[in-house]
């Protein structure tokens, strides 16, 4: 029993993969900047677990909220400016999900 490595199809899955991360990533991050950019800076709030090394406390969570707010009021852009921004955001989250959901299905009909 021999074993027969087809280079040609493990270079196309090695292909494939590389340009889908960085079409994800590479929008997921573009989609960030244009979300912050619009003024709508996500502030995640701290969730306790119990086997966690440091915890976020009210108050530092507050203070993040305060300052991503402060952010958003300083922004140099008009208002037209704002929404195109984000509807950038949104349409960069939307490429990350397309990508995403192609390469499922790539993977289930296949």
């Amino acid at each position: 029993m021999t074993v027969v490595i087809h280079w040609e199809a493990f270079f196309q899955v090695l292909g494939a993969a590389l340009i889908g991360t960085l079409i994800v990533v590479g929008f997921y991050a573009l989609g960030l900047r244009m979300l912050v950019r619009s003024g709508r800076v996500p502030v995640v709030t701290p969730v306790e677990f119990t086997d966690a090394i440091t915890v976020i406390s009210e108050k530092e969570a507050k203070r993040a909220a305060k300052a991503a707010a402060k952010a958003a009021r300083k922004s140099p852009l008009s208002e037209g400016e704002k929404v195109l921004a984000l509807v950038a955001a949104y349409a960069c989250f939307a490429v990350c999900t397309a990508a995403v959901v192609g390469g499922i299905l790539l993977i289930v009909l296949k």
